[in-house]
């Protein structure tokens, strides 16, 4: 072993060793790693590149550019809009109605959709697209996160192992056709039959066991934040007790009128929470907005003055006594006065503030008291806060002011967006198709969030609050240890090691010899980079031995989806680190017996299926 090879594994050993005695965060490692390369490279050591080049130092940083990377964080765009029109809701919604409370049922459903989902789309994609929703099931029913979100990833990787779509099986396919002599490539399914067995029982063992392997994290500090829903918010300002429907009759007073002009709420002190118009609905507003024949009114004052509308030829109805306005697609925020704010003692109808921000206040709550008549006429107090109804699209402005404070509601009972949900799924779905029709992975991914964005389907803003950073500084960090250890030579030096003990075993020992050592190997250089190094050494062991070098593609191929072990091993693990609370050693204990066992149903596909 030569001193480059051993000042790799010192490098990356020790920050890992912190890191698995949770002395030092999982990112911070990453890069100090990145950092070590790079100054050992940058002094004349051929760790990164050829020696004496200090300038292939920054390969340490080229994983920021990799594709993974860009795909990582076009998913995070792409599934904050699933998330922000509903269609993660509505998941969670459909995989409750099956699973319930039970902790048990709930780890099966959410392994086996991701296992599904990782069938016809990549295994990040499948992740990042279940994450929201497994999030959403564990504020639902109570269940901690860190059980629910390692059986996404997982669930990912097994759906992986079994479709010709995964990234590390079409690589293996393609080395066959580079191999000496040229092999015949793999078929889309011939990773079925082998890799659905794995699947089949490492879904049904983490249902069995994953509750009790699976770490119970205490939520993160963001996740135990109570955030309140827009239906708590209606409650608590008993906005139910003043609500009134207001139906606009042909030919009357109301009817072709601007808003501002009918006295609503200058003269009555009501405020026009929302207009409903057919299927459309119009959300705080402006004073210029006509009012049309048949449109519902949706406004919150004392009864007395509601019903002085009669005159002005309106019907009034009262909301249902059971639901809330929420529920029909109304935004509500909270709003409150930040210290030393320079609007205290000054009034709503001063500040012109729906003009200004785009928002309507229905209610003010001050001390213990409620109150939804004349509003916009209180003058403001230190303490008071406000709710508001408006679109969620304005509310960069009234973030951005130093004057309030922005409470957003927890969105989970808002309905589902149709129009945005359908066009932000069509946009996925069309990503998707082009991945898997040879299009680059991160290219139709990159796309997809660009169209989200400049189609208005989610902001900028969103698109920036979106970012997992810790997991892309993450990727960006380990992809230098990949990098190391090929131009080293101690991927090699470790494959050949292995499959010359394995080798007098026969086919089968090559096929385990395979599979092993890509499990190792991509615990740390994760599946793309070990196929392409473990790979052609079982090919063309095959052909030497005149043993099938399909079956070795296939061993090693899935060796490279059993990234059970460590967060770093796939960016998928990467993806439910934060989100789940883990530690580096929590992927550990349920995925070492996911190895195994993994190991075992593989030797058995390789008996059963290709004969060996």
């Amino acid at each position: 072993m030569t001193f480059a090879q051993i000042l790799v594994i010192l490098i990356v050993a020790i920050p890992l060793l912190f890191v698995a005695l949770n002395r030092l965060r999982v990112d911070i490692g990453a890069l100090i790693i990145a950092a070590g390369l790079g100054l050992a490279q940058f002094a004349g050591m051929g760790i990164l590149g050829a020696a004496n080049t200090p300038g292939d130092a920054v390969k340490a940083i080229s994983g920021l550019g990799q594709p993974v990377v860009v795909t990582l964080f076009s998913l995070f765009i792409i599934t904050r809009s699933l998330d922000v029109t509903g269609v993660t809701r509505l998941i969670a919604r459909r995989l409750l109605a099956v699973g319930g409370k039970s902790e048990m049922r709930l780890i099966l459903l959410f392994t086996a959709a991701t296992a599904l989902l990782s069938l016809v789309m990549n295994n990040l994609a499948a992740g990042a697209l279940m994450l929201p929703s497994a999030l959403e099931a564990a504020r639902r029913t109570g269940i901690r996160p860190s059980k629910l979100l390692i059986p996404v990833a997982y669930g990912s990787l097994l759906g992986g192992a079994a479709t010709y779509f995964t990234t590390a099986n079409i690589i293996a396919s393609n080395l066959l056709l580079t191999a000496n002599p040229p092999q015949t490539p793999l078929g889309i399914f011939d990773f079925t039959p082998t890799g659905g067995l794995i699947a089949l029982a490492g879904i049904a063992f983490l249902a069995l066991f994953g509750k009790r392997l699976l770490p119970n994290r205490a939520p993160t500090e963001e996740q135990l934040m109570v955030r309140h829903t827009s239906s708590d918010l209606e409650d608590m300002y008993q906005l139910g007790e003043r609500l009134w429907e207001v139906r606009v009759l042909p030919n009357t007073p109301l009817a072709g009128a601007r808003l501002g002009d009918t006295g609503i709420g200058d003269r009555l002190g009501l405020t026009v929470a929302a207009i409903w118009r057919g299927h459309q609905a119009l959300f705080a507003p402006p004073d210029s907005q006509i009012i049309n024949t048949g449109d519902l009114l949706l406004i919150v004052g004392r009864e007395e003055r509601v019903s002085q509308l009669v005159a002005l030829g309106a019907v009034i109805g009262r909301e249902p006594p059971v639901g809330h306005i929420s529920d029909r697609g109304v935004s509500l925020i909270e709003v409150i006065l930040a210290p030393h704010s320079r609007v205290e003692g000054r009034t709503l109808r001063e500040l012109d503030f729906r003009r200004n921000f785009g928002f309507t206040a229905v209610a003010l709550l001050r001390g213990s008291r409620s109150y939804r008549t004349d509003v916009g006429s209180f003058k403001l107090t230190p303490g008071d806060s406000l709710l508001m109804v408006g679109s969620p699209d304005q509310l960069r402005r009234l973030r951005n002011n130093a004057d309030f404070i922005v409470l957003e509601p927890d969105a989970s009972d808002q309905p589902i967006q149709k129009r945005r949900a359908i066009l932000t799924g069509l946009i996925l779905v069309a990503a998707i198709g082009l991945s898997v029709a040879g299009f680059p992975v991160f290219l139709a991914m990159l796309i997809g969030a660009i169209l989200l964005i400049v189609t208005g389907l989610l902001s900028m803003e969103d698109a920036y609050r979106a970012m997992e950073w810790r997991a892309i500084f993450l990727i960006a960090g380990m992809y230098s240890v990949s990098v190391a250890m090929v131009q080293t030579g101690l991927a090699t030096l470790i494959g050949n090691g292995v499959l010359t003990i394995v080798s007098p075993l026969g086919p089968l020992g090559l096929a385990a010899g395979s599979y092993l050592l890509t499990a190792v190997l991509t615990q740390f250089m994760g599946g793309q980079v070990t196929a392409l190094v473990t790979g052609p050494i079982a090919i063309s062991a095959a052909i030497s031995m005149n043993t099938s070098p399909q079956a070795m593609a296939v061993a090693a191929a899935i060796g490279c989806s059993a990234a059970f072990l460590t967060p770093i091993a796939h960016p998928v693990n990467i993806l439910v680190m934060g989100p789940g609370n883990y530690r580096f050693s929590d992927f550990l204990r349920a995925g070492l017996w996911l190895t195994v066992l993994s190991f075992i149903f593989l030797m058995l596909g390789m008996i059963l299926f290709w004969g060996l």
